[in-house]
């Protein structure tokens, strides 16, 4: 893992992004927030990945699923970006170790709390499962998990949206954290919150959107 690499990088590929998007980013100061936690987007694209290391201010250490470390080029390339490989067909006890100890350093943990991309009725915009591990690991390093809705990187799919037109819409909005507290032992109180802060933070979203030519996904 190298924060240099991953600075690198970021540069690297920020102008085909810049001179391709007009994007709307909501409250980018609360990602600012110095010490751990964890960020929780939403994720309904590949994309998603790019944008966030784009807009979010702090440097982001993601949890992947493990089939994307399968290939050695792209392991190589996703370690040094300080991703980590996360096992969700078993208790993954070695990730959830490295996860906490990145925690413990005040870095920023990006997990998807879907597991993987889920669009339609298995997004969590729409009601889609939540995994509890999420909540577990916020407890566990007693770090807060700031909720943030991400739309629009599906334009990334296809080629015009790479043409330096700026006329790609995408849309970023961070939440106010929310802090595991005793509550969160029944991880029902827990799931209503963060729930909550995606409701929110959408309709919000969807508003700035309003009128600009944005793929969001169908309610």
């Amino acid at each position: 893992m190298s924060d240099r690499y991953y600075k690198w990088v970021r540069r690297l590929c920020l102008p085909a992004f810049v001179v391709s998007a007009s994007p709307v980013v909501l409250h980018a100061r609360r990602a600012e927030r110095p010490g751990a936690y964890i960020l929780a987007p939403n994720h309904l694209s590949p994309y998603d990945v790019h944008c966030l290391i784009k807009d979010t201010p702090r440097i982001l250490d993601f949890v992947s699923i493990v089939e994307v470390f399968q290939h050695p080029l792209v392991s190589w390339f996703y370690r040094n970006m300080g991703a980590m490989p996360l096992d969700r067909a078993r208790v993954d006890t070695a990730t959830t170790r490295t996860i906490l100890h990145r925690l413990s350093q005040g870095r920023v943990v990006a997990m998807f709390p879907e597991g993987r991309i889920q669009e339609g009725d298995a997004s969590v915009l729409n009601g889609g499962r939540i995994r509890p591990g999420l909540f577990r690991i916020a407890r566990a390093a007693n770090t807060p998990i700031i909720p943030c809705v991400i739309l629009g990187t599906q334009a990334y799919h296809r080629f015009p949206a790479w043409l330096p037109l700026r006329r790609t819409v995408y849309g970023i909005n961070y939440g106010e954290p929310l802090m595991p507290d005793e509550q969160w032992e029944d991880l029902a109180i827990a799931e209503k919150q963060l729930r909550d802060a995606y409701a929110q933070l959408n309709a919000e979203l969807l508003e700035h959107l309003k009128g600009r030519n944005v793929v969001c996904p169908p309610e």
